[in-house]
C-alpha cells in the first residue's frame, strides 16, 4: 500500500473496543435495571411515563415501563427485550427478570476487573443457571392446583399493583373463574379477553360468559337485544360489486339510468334476502354495509354490526359460527348461536354483549374504572393475573413467593459451587450473589434494612427450610410465605433466571461496538 492507510469503515463511524466497550454496555444495562428496581414487590412504587405527545402512563409493570421508555443504547435494549420475553412467555415477573439481568452484569463487571475472562464468566453463569432450575424444581409445591391455590397465585401477582377500589381477593376469584371456564381441553389464554370501560368503580368488574364488542348496530331501527339468536359472520363488504377491470358505461337515456339503478338495488336486495332466508338474527361484517342492505335488514328485525378481524375470531370461539368469505357464500351450516345478545350504553359509548354462546370457548373480564389511567392499569393487572394462573396450570406448579424461592436458589448454587473447579467457581458464586438482589430489593422497598434482612432470611432458611419477606404494616417481617398464602408460578421463576442469564451473557461477550453513521 506504499505506507498509505487503509480505511475499512466510514470515517463517520464510531468504534469502541475492549474494556471500554464492555464497561459501556454493562453500565447501560445496569441503568435500565435500576430504572425498574423500585417497582419490585408489594410495596413497589409506580412510574409516570410521559410521551412526546403528552400521553401519560402510570404503572409499576416492568414490561410496560421499559416498553414506554425511549431506549437508544443497544445493550440497554437487550434488557428491555428480557422483560418483553418474560411478558410474552409467562405474563409476569418482568421486573424480576430485568433487575436480575442488571445484577448479573454488575457481578460480571467485578469479575472482569479481576481479569476473569468473559468466556469463563459465561460458562460459569450457564452452569449456575442449570443449578438454579434444579433449585426451583426442588421448592415447587407438590399440591393439587385447586381454585383456592390458584386464587392465592392470582392475589400474589396483583399485590402492590393498581386494582382501584376493589380488593385483590375479588379480582382473584374472577380471574380463576375465567381460566376454569376455558380449561376443559387445556387452558387457552387466547380465549380470555380483558375489556375495559371507564365510568364506574373497579368493584363493578365482572366476568362475562362470552365476548364484548364496542359497536352498536349500523342502523338506528335495528333491534338492540335478542334471546337465542342465530349469528352469522361475513368477511367482506356487503355492497354493490365492482368490476375487476377498468370499464366505462355510457348512459344515453333516463331508462338506461333507471335500469342500472334497479340492477344495483336488486343486487343489494338479493344480499339482504339471502341473509333473511337463512334465519339470521344478528350479522357481523368485517367490512362496510350498504345503506340499502341495512335498511332492508332493519325492517326484518335483523341487527348488523361492522367489526374487525379479531372480533371474528372471538365470536367464532364463543358461538361456533364459521366465517363466510362473502354474503353469497354464507350457508346455514356457517351460523352460530348464543343465549343472548344485548347492546348497552356507557356514557357516550355502546358495548354489545354476546353471552352464553353454544361453543362456550371464550370469556371476557369486563373491567370498570373511574378514570382511563385506572382502567389501563387494571387491564395490565388482570392480564398478568390471568397469565400467571394459566402458567401455573399449564407449565407445572407453584413455588413460595416473597423472595423465598430466590433465597433457596442462591443457597443451592453456593452449596454446589464448591465442587466446581477453576475460575468458573467464581462466576457460579457471582450468579448466586446476583440472585440475592431480589430479596434484598424486596426488603429495601418494604422499608427494612436490606443487609440485615438478607442475613435474617438466610438464617431462617437454614433453620426452617423456607423464609420470605412479608409486608406487614409499615414495614416487613421474615415469615413462611406458604402459611401466609404468597405463591408464584414455578414457570415465572424458571423464565426469569433463563432470560436474565441469556441477556447478561450476551452483553458480557461483546468487546467491540461499531456504530455506523
Amino acid at each position: 500500500m506504499g505506507g498509505q492507510p487503509m480505511f475499512i469503515l466510514n470515517e463517520d463511524s464510531d468504534r469502541t473496543q475492549g474494556k471500554d466497550a464492555q464497561s459501556s454496555n454493562i453500565t447501560a444495562g445496569k441503568a435500565v435495571s435500576e430504572a425498574v428496581r423500585t417497582t419490585l414487590g408489594p410495596r413497589g412504587m409506580d412510574k409516570m411515563l410521559v410521551s412526546d405527545s403528552g400521553d401519560v402512563v402510570i404503572t409499576n409493570d416492568g414490561a410496560t415501563i421499559l416498553d414506554e421508555m425511549d431506549i437508544e443504547h443497544p445493550a440497554a435494549q437487550m434488557i428491555s427485550e428480557v422483560a418483553e420475553t418474560q411478558e410474552s412467555e409467562v405474563g409476569d415477573g418482568t421486573t424480576t427478570a430485568a433487575v436480575l439481568s442488571g445484577e448479573l452484569l454488575s457481578q460480571a463487571e467485578d469479575l472482569l476487573d479481576d481479569d476473569v475472562h468473559p468466556t469463563t464468566i459465561v460458562e460459569g453463569y450457564y452452569q449456575a443457571l442449570s443449578l438454579a432450575h434444579e433449585a426451583i424444581d426442588e421448592v415447587t409445591l407438590d399440591e393439587e392446583l385447586d381454585d383456592e391455590l390458584l386464587e392465592t397465585v392470582a392475589r400474589s401477582s396483583m399485590t402492590g399493583k393498581g386494582t382501584g377500589d376493589v380488593s385483590a381477593e375479588r379480582l382473584a376469584e374472577v380471574v380463576v373463574d375465567a381460566v376454569r371456564r376455558v380449561a376443559d381441553d387445556g387452558v387457552s389464554r387466547d380465549n380470555i379477553t380483558v375489556y375495559t370501560q371507564t365510568g364506574s368503580s373497579s368493584s363493578a368488574t365482572r366476568l362475562v360468559d362470552g365476548v364484548l364488542i364496542d359497536e352498536e348496530p349500523v342502523h338506528d331501527n335495528m333491534p338492540r337485544s335478542f334471546t337465542d339468536p342465530q349469528i352469522a359472520f361475513v368477511n367482506d363488504d356487503i355492497e354493490v360489486r365492482e368490476a375487476n377491470i377498468d370499464a366505462e358505461y355510457n348512459v344515453s337515456s333516463v331508462d338506461d339510468l333507471n335500469t342500472a339503478i334497479e340492477a344495483e338495488e336488486n343486487e343489494l336486495r338479493g344480499y339482504a334476502e339471502h341473509v333473511i332466508d337463512l334465519g339470521v338474527d344478528v350479522l357481523f361484517v368485517d367490512g362496510d354495509v350498504a345503506d340499502q342492505v341495512a335498511a332492508i335488514l332493519a325492517k326484518n328485525d335483523v341487527a348488523v354490526f361492522e367489526v374487525g378481524d379479531d372480533e371474528g375470531d372471538e365470536l367464532a370461539h364463543a358461538t361456533g359460527l364459521s366465517r363466510a368469505a362473502g354474503v353469497q357464500e354464507l350457508e346455514a351450516d356457517d351460523l352460530g348461536s348464543a343465549g343472548s345478545i344485548s347492546v348497552e350504553k356507557y356514557g357516550d359509548e355502546y358495548v354489545t354483549f354476546v353471552e352464553d354462546g353454544d361453543a362456550g370457548q371464550s370469556v371476557t373480564v369486563f373491567a370498570r374504572g373511574g378514570t382511563e389511567h385506572v382502567t389501563d392499569e387494571l387491564e395490565r393487572v388482570l392480564g398478568d393475573a390471568l397469565d400467571v394462573v394459566t402458567a401455573a396450570l399449564d407449565k407445572g406448579g407453584v413455588v413460595p413467593g416473597a423472595g423465598a424461592t430466590e433465597i433457596a436458589v442462591a443457597d443451592y448454587i453456593r452449596s454446589e459451587a464448591a465442587s466446581i473447579e477453576g475460575r468458573k467457581q467464581l462466576a457460579v458464586e457471582a450468579f448466586a450473589d446476583a440472585v440475592d438482589v431480589l430479596p434484598r430489593t424486596l426488603a429495601e422497598n418494604t422499608g427494612m434494612d436490606p443487609i440485615d434482612a438478607l442475613v435474617d432470611l438466610r438464617a431462617e432458611h437454614e433453620s426452617e427450610g423456607i423464609a420470605g419477606i412479608i409486608s406487614e404494616g409499615q414495614t416487613g417481617v421474615i415469615d413462611d410465605p406458604i402459611d401466609l398464602a404468597v405463591l408464584d408460578p414455578a414457570a415465572v421463576k424458571h423464565e426469569a433466571v433463563e432470560s436474565a442469564a441469556e441477556a447478561a451473557t450476551m452483553i458480557v461477550r461483546i468487546d467491540d461496538v461499531i456504530s455506523a453513521s
